[in-house]
């Protein structure tokens, strides 16, 4: 199958350009800032804020995988403007380019931090999972989306539900759970503490660093978007949450195990700080077969080993 992924030089993107070929797919990549990571692959520069450019980018594909957008909440949160126009707009376009040129499917990029303005009261209405758990079936409170990051995702979810509506495109929605892995952001925290301790600094932990996230490994993520082209696939919604909560003074003594002995500095913890949420991933296991197969010990290593390789 021709398959496009609209920023497939980021760091998911490019794992999710991997999965698909390796799997046996044709791949473009498209993005604004084109890095050829992947020699099997085309590359395509385009700004999903250009509607013609998009267009001739996805132009001869069959299947659109969407995960161009500002993911960085803090970036977010400094130009909300920018946030809104990428997250929102640049959804709608991408939306409209995959309709004018007769795509298949529309796959989304969404996040598990949507259900930060969910209910959780109506339990386990099918038998399927754990009451004490959300699913994709969780109804949404809008008013309750909070930061804006959130609200752009919910919104990005909103017009896929739209376009399916008003023009019949089909689509899949995936809900990531937060990744780790070769290639992430130095600001995210795993990023940061190994980074930290190879260059002999103590990691700064906030309380007694009992929050937890359920992280899941980059290329088992990746590997979803694969399974996310079956028939099972069309016109749901998945959470590709990480399988064992994982709290933040856990990471720290993940590190230490790999790269000890380290330092830890606690700070006040802050107001209000997440402290995680049990979402379940039941659905993309029954409907696609997928679940997390890597260890956050064994992801952790794979990270230092690629880390070092760049700097070495």
């Amino acid at each position: 199958m021709r398959t496009v992924v609209t920023g497939g030089c980021g760091f998911i993107g490019s794992h999710v350009v991997d999965a698909l070929i390796e799997a046996g797919h044709e791949v473009v990549a498209v993005d604004s800032a084109v890095r050829k990571l992947n020699p099997a692959a085309e590359y395509r520069s385009a700004d999903i804020l250009d509607l013609e450019e998009l267009t001739g980018a996805l132009d001869g594909g069959e299947v659109v995988f969407h995960l161009a957008a500002a993911a960085d909440v803090e970036q977010v949160a400094g130009d909300p403007v920018r946030a809104l126009r990428l997250n929102v707009e640049g959804t709608g376009n991408a939306l409209e380019a995959a309709r004018r040129v007769g795509m298949n499917r529309f796959v989304l990029a969404s996040t598990v931090w949507v259900y930060g303005a969910a209910h959780d009261g109506d339990g386990d209405r099918d038998g399927r999972r754990d009451p004490t758990e959300l699913a994709e079936d969780t109804p949404i409170d809008l008013r309750r989306s909070g930061h804006l990051y959130v609200a752009t995702k919910l919104a990005a979810e909103m017009t896929v539900h739209s376009y399916r509506e008003l023009y019949g495109q089909h689509s899949t929605i995936l809900r990531y759970g937060i990744p780790y892995g070769p290639r992430m952001r130095d600001a995210l925290v795993v990023a940061k503490f190994v980074q930290a301790a190879l260059a002999g600094e103590p990691i700064t932990i906030a309380g007694e660093g009992r929050q937890t996230r359920n992280y899941v490994y980059v290329e088992d993520l990746a590997a979803a978007h694969v399974l996310a082209l079956s028939p099972a696939a069309e016109d749901e919604t998945f959470a590709l949450e990480g399988t064992t909560p994982v709290s933040v003074r856990e990471i720290a003594d993940t590190v230490d195990g790999l790269l000890g002995p380290i330092t830890v500095r606690q700070v006040p913890a802050r107001a209000a700080d997440y402290t995680g949420t049990r979402i379940s991933n039941a659905k993309a296991k029954r409907l696609l077969g997928w679940s997390p197969t890597t260890g956050f010990t064994e992801g952790v290593r794979r990270y230092l080993d690629w880390y070092r390789a760049q700097a070495g």
